[in-house]
């Protein structure tokens, strides 16, 4: 049996996904560009791929704009904002943000004074720290909706009213990569500038993604082109990329709520199982509405989670040790911020599920975690 639990690092594309590419690629694979009818029925097809991703998040078409994944469209929203923003300006944000936040303001800590929200044993982003450290010289506030290796919601609602009643110029951008198509967001109540998702995560193809930027927000190109995305993207458009993103959007939303609560209730059978039948377990995650219904991180006390990942491949199930953009790291940044015990950290994986994901996989998988921890246990000695 082969069961692929790491869909917070990438997912399987759908079938009818994977329709839609091949029909771009060899068929309608005209640059949207040209003026010519074949140009122009491209242009169509992203045009209708921008209503779908728009759709998601009760966006305005217009609003959207295609890029090549999840960390352009932050960097794109970051360095797009903060290069107009003057000397003398600090930046927001939490110590457990995803590399592609986090290492570009660890890129700007000369330019603009970074702080960072106190968080709570879950990740949570305390509102009161918030509240003290947005002030008038605040040009950005940057916090992820769903942390990718936690699966903590941050509650953007909240902290977006927050951030715009300390500072009404402050922009606020949310990494909304792992919650896009899973947690429900709408443009119209949150008071997020820009938002950043990315196909690859809702089993649509890698190498696209998006950047929500609020009507009539002005922000810097970080590449100079051709005009394509209306500049704040240029370069020939991934048709095939976008088409098959914007049939991922068209499925994720029309099975949004069937998907979320079967999804839940998988997740808390894992953790319930886990918790019940392995000794020395800490399960890292809220399982209530605070925790996304698909992330799942659990720590086993003095077991390697890279040696764990690796047992449980042998037996043709796939978890990661955490972010698969960190999980070569030999610490956890994100595990520090929440203080978990030091006996924990290195033993901890993340399942994280998706739409083929689904009961009959349980037994399979917890007998041969069981299996496993028992195991390296027994080597270590412990």
């Amino acid at each position: 049996m082969e069961v692929y639990l790491d869909n917070s690092a990438t997912t399987r594309v759908l079938d009818e996904v994977m329709d839609e590419v091949r029909y771009m690629s060899v068929e309608c694979y005209g640059n949207p560009s040209s003026v010519h009818r074949m140009g122009l029925n491209t242009e169509k097809k992203i045009q209708e791929a921008r209503k779908s991703a728009a759709s998601v998040i009760n966006a305005r078409p217009e609003e959207i704009f295609f890029t090549g994944g999840g960390t352009e469209s932050n960097n794109i929203a970051i360095f797009g904002i903060l290069n107009g923003a003057g000397e003398n300006k600090n930046v927001v944000t939490t110590q457990i943000e995803h590399p592609s936040v986090y290492n570009v303001f660890t890129h700007l800590k000369d330019k603009f004074e970074v702080r960072y929200v106190n968080l709570d044993s879950l990740g949570k982003a305390n509102v009161e720290s918030l509240t003290e450290m947005v002030d008038e010289n605040t040009a950005m506030v940057c916090i992820m909706h769903v942390n990718n290796e936690l699966g903590i919601i941050q509650d953007i609602e909240e902290i977006g009213s927050i951030v715009k009643n300390k500072n009404r110029n402050a922009k606020f951008h949310v990494d909304a990569v792992q919650s896009y198509g899973k947690i429900k967001i709408d443009t119209k109540k949150i008071k997020a500038d820009t938002i950043a998702f990315s196909s690859h995560k809702i089993h649509g193809p890698k190498g696209v993604g998006g950047l929500y930027i609020r009507s009539g927000l002005k922000i810097s190109p970080t590449t100079i082109g051709g005009g394509q995305e209306r500049n704040i993207r240029p370069g020939t458009e991934n048709t095939p990329g976008i088409a098959g993103f914007g049939k991922a959007c068209e499925i994720v939303e029309k099975n949004f709520h069937e998907e979320a609560k079967r999804l839940k209730e998988l997740k808390n059978i894992y953790a319930q199982r886990i918790a019940e039948e392995i000794e020395h377990v800490k399960i890292n995650s809220p399982l209530d509405d605070d925790g996304a219904q698909h992330i799942l991180s659990v720590s086993f006390k003095n077991v390697r989670g890279e040696v764990l990942v690796h047992y449980l491949e042998m037996k043709g199930i796939y978890v990661s040790t955490g972010s698969a953009c960190s999980s070569k790291s030999k610490s956890s940044r994100i595990l520090d911020a929440i203080g978990l015990q030091e006996e924990y950290v290195d033993g901890t994986i993340r399942i994280s599920l998706g739409h083929f994901n689904h009961l009959g996989e349980v037994d399979y998988v917890i007998q041969n975690l069981k299996d496993s921890v028992t195991d390296i246990r027994k080597i270590m000695k412990l």
